[in-house]
């Protein structure tokens, strides 16, 4: 059986990550003008993608 890791490493993994993501997407709306680029909404996104990804990690 395979170690699922410490939860603790995995929360911030996914902190960076949904974080670095979410950054880019904003960026990318703001460059081609569909949302504006701030650290609140780049926060909001943060917090949006990594309830995604737990949700989806505990679905499948």
């Amino acid at each position: 059986m395979a170690s699922e890791g410490d939860p603790r490493v995995l929360f911030v993994m996914n902190l960076v990550l949904s974080a670095v993501f979410g950054t880019a997407i904003l960026w990318g709306l703001d460059f081609v003008g569909l949302a504006t680029f701030s650290p609140t909404n780049a926060a909001v996104a943060a917090l949006v993608l990594m309830a995604l990804t737990g949700i989806v990690i505990r679905v499948l």
